[in-house]
């Protein structure tokens, strides 16, 4: 493609390797929920007759914020947020309302409410990544990834949803390869079709992503300095 203009990618992809250097590591056990459930002390749950009397008893004694941080904590993998109204049996602005709750306050805790478009789950906060895989004996063999594939993402993360055509744009050279390892490395998914001529695919991060760099939801991506020197979020 020519000698690549200068632009803004090298200083996204500085912006994405700061974030690096503390990444998440996810809260897990090796039980799935209701194996942790049953663990903790509690019996089996049956069919909703038996359910609805301890529901009734919880919401008794806490609040939703506490019901949905206990769900949470018990949940293998990250839960939408319709399921957790559903097992509630609360509206869907009372839970986001929970949810702001959980995530302000574990901000000055350990764990951090990670949030991937409706999906949410509880993961360990990017500052003791270290400690917590040294804890579990984690070793992070990874190779880490190379500055081309780091601006790659950092396009993909401010301006998502994109094309690849419109990642060359700005890049000015191919991304191919750089998009095919964003790829394998699960950091980003094809997230729909471009309504024009050859409808190219549209690219955006993934939850993977948000894990990776320590970030509770794309909405605290880190913000850019512009050229005079204010600041904007650029997504």
């Amino acid at each position: 493609m020519g000698v690549r203009p200068p632009g803004r990618a090298p200083d996204l992809a500085r912006q994405l390797w700061l974030r690096s250097t503390s990444s998440a590591t996810n809260n897990c056990s090796g039980a799935d929920s209701r194996e942790r459930w049953v663990c903790a002390g509690n019996k089996p749950m049956g069919d909703v007759a038996e359910i609805e009397p301890v529901f009734t008893a919880a919401a008794a004694t806490f609040g939703p914020k506490q019901l949905v941080e206990s769900l949470l904590f018990v949940a293998a993998e990250p839960v939408a947020v319709r399921e957790l109204a559903r097992s509630l049996a609360l509206p869907a602005d009372a839970i986001e309302a929970a949810l702001e709750q959980l995530a302000d306050d574990c901000r000055e805790r350990g764990i951090r409410l990670l949030r991937h478009n409706d999906h949410v789950q509880l993961v360990t906060a990017p500052e003791a990544a270290a400690v917590v895989e040294r804890f579990l004996g984690l070793q992070t063999s990874t190779p880490r990834l190379s500055n081309a594939a780091l601006e790659t993402l950092a396009i993909i993360a401010y301006k998502q949803p994109i094309t690849r055509p419109g990642i060359e744009a700005i890049r000015g050279v191919d991304c191919s390869g750089s998009v095919r390892t964003l790829l394998q490395r699960g950091l980003i998914a094809e997230v729909g079709r471009l309504h024009v001529a050859g409808r190219p695919v549209l690219y955006g991060t993934t939850e993977d992503f948000l894990k990776h760099f320590g970030l509770e939801s794309v909405a605290h991506l880190p913000e850019l300095a512009t050229d005079d020197g204010q600041k904007e979020a650029e997504r």
